[in-house]
């Protein structure tokens, strides 16, 4: 089981010293992975005052690609994961750029996870079409992975059209793995068929064990082999003691979890100093627990 940190998007705050010691002291205390957060556009609520968004124009956010790329230039062997990368609201041969970019800069380094997304307001900015996005994003994958393991690819789908070109240069890992985001049962089978690993919303471990078990469950009968299916959870913070903080990881792994993911937001910690010392105590729990 791999154990790593939820970057705090909206608390870490803009002092860029601040974002890089939080990655270093992530590396230097053993974590294997960062997972952000991603949303390019916030809506502003002032002229929304119906808006039930779990985030808006009020919450800052460094954009994935651009934040793992700094990261991975002051860090020689922590994970990036993006949890997750709206896929469909973006230009899709630009993401495969970016991504391969990040992987080549890291070393190889990077997890990409994407999701569907559920703001329609930043579709609306950057011209996507929000009522297609799932359909959509099955063709991205496709393209993506054509991309990052061919020098050229001719490509004609519904959404894409590429005809003899390719990306240069090509990622280190060919493909980079891609982690779907979501839970709805709708969306179930689309994962278990196409995803590398999987990234639902985080659950306590007893209702984590029965939502592993369905998704492997659904990887089978897709024809895959569930143990080569990677599954992350989150501890989140708020309202737990360190103790409690390892046992809850602990359960999760008897649960099936491969990757847990630490998530010190809404937990009321004000500013980057204590999402540090928050890592560094759940990194002591978790290492009396899980004997790490």
């Amino acid at each position: 089981m791999q154990i790593g940190v939820v970057f705090p998007q909206t608390e870490i705050g803009d002092d860029a010293a601040k974002v890089r010691e939080y990655a270093s002291t992530a590396e230097t205390l053993g974590y294997d992975h960062i997972l952000a957060f991603d949303h390019v556009l916030g809506a502003n609520k002032a002229s929304r005052p119906d808006w039930k968004g779990p985030y808006s124009a009020d919450d800052s956010f460094h954009e994935p690609f651009v934040l793992f790329s700094h990261l991975a230039a002051i860090t020689t062997r922590i994970g990036f994961a993006s949890g997750i990368v709206i896929l469909p609201q973006r230009q899709t041969a630009l993401v495969a750029k970016q991504a391969a970019a990040l992987d080549v800069l890291s070393g190889g380094r990077l997890r990409l996870g994407i999701g569907i997304g559920w703001n329609a307001v930043e579709f609306e900015a950057l011209g996507q079409n929000f009522h297609d996005r799932g359909r959509r994003s099955e063709e991205q994958v496709e393209v993506l992975r054509q991309l990052w393991t061919h020098e050229a690819i001719t490509f004609q789908g519904k959404w894409h059209s590429i005809t003899d070109a390719g990306i240069k240069p090509l990622p280190v890992q060919r493909p980079i793995p891609i982690w779907f985001g979501g839970d709805s049962e709708p969306v179930l089978p689309r994962i278990a068929r196409l995803a590398d690993g999987w990234i639902p919303r985080p659950l306590p471990p007893a209702e984590k064990r029965r939502q592993v078990a369905r998704m492997q469950e659904l990887v089978r009968e897709a024809g895959r082999d569930p143990a080569t299916f990677g599954i992350e959870s989150w501890v989140n913070a708020a309202d737990k003691t360190p103790a409690e903080w390892a046992e809850e990881a602990a359960g999760l792994r008897e649960a099936g979890c491969t990757h847990i993911s630490f998530n010190s937001m809404r937990a009321g910690l004000d500013g980057a100093d204590k999402h540090i010392d928050a890592i560094k105590r759940f990194r002591e729990a978790a290492a009396r627990r899980l004997n790490m």
